[in-house]
């Protein structure tokens, strides 16, 4: 028996309980599964009645808690903000996704890195700063949702180099909870959650960051754009 069979025959030993009624048409194989079924969800959407620019405030708040530092500017302000961030960072280097818009990086900035399939983890390391767009921004938990797209490249490169700068579009990518974010969001995409800068504890307590992704995270909120 190979390892596909192996883990299709659990598959169909799981779903045994599974009623037809509740059942899709989508298979794999001859493994049917209910991704496309109807589920009942009865908690909140949102905890709130807030505005627009409420939701926004509130994502800034929440970002701040979990440690990101957090600009507001406008779209025509945008490369000079950017510009002045790698400055202050002392980038000599900036990862670039394949679809930034060409306009948010000043011209006489660090040098853009183009991402390659073909780097390796070492040489993402020795880039200073990423700077990238965002799928969608969550007000409630002040997360940064990447999904893969043009304007954020993969997911190796918001991971690997120490300094991250994401810029969210406001209001557009801007919703108030989990829930109203997973409806703009693809599953069959790699989505990366971000709330805050990489950080672990050990037993005692004693915090440390980049362990696990960028040291330091910058959040960008555009509006105009």
């Amino acid at each position: 028996m190979s390892s596909r069979d192996l883990i299709l025959g659990r598959v169909r030993r799981a779903l045994t309980d599974v009623r037809d009624d509740v059942r899709d048409d989508s298979r794999h194989g001859d493994v049917a599964y209910s991704y496309g079924s109807a589920v009942e969800r009865g908690y909140l959407r949102e905890h709130g009645d807030r505005t627009t620019d409420q939701t926004v405030d509130l994502l800034a708040e929440n970002l701040a808690d979990y440690r990101a530092i957090v600009h507001r500017t406008q779209a025509g302000r945008l490369p000079d903000l950017l510009g002045r961030l790698l400055a202050e960072r002392g980038a000599r280097s900036v990862l670039v996704p394949p679809a930034l818009p060409p306009g948010w990086l000043p011209a006489d900035g660090p040098d853009r890195v183009e991402d390659l399939a073909a780097h390796t983890a070492g040489e993402l390391d020795a880039v200073d700063s990423v700077v990238t767009g965002c799928a969608v921004a969550v007000a409630e938990t002040g997360t940064i949702v990447l999904d893969g797209g043009p304007d954020q490249g993969r997911r190796r490169i918001t991971l690997v180099p120490d300094h991250h700068i994401c810029v969210v579009r406001v209001p557009d990518q801007v919703v108030a909870s989990v829930p109203l974010a997973l409806e703009r969001l693809d599953p069959a995409r790699p989505l990366t959650w971000i709330s805050g800068p990489s950080a672990t504890s050990d037993i005692e307590l004693d915090r440390v960051e980049g362990v696990h992704g960028p040291r330091r995270l910058e959040v960008v909120l555009v509006s105009g754009v």
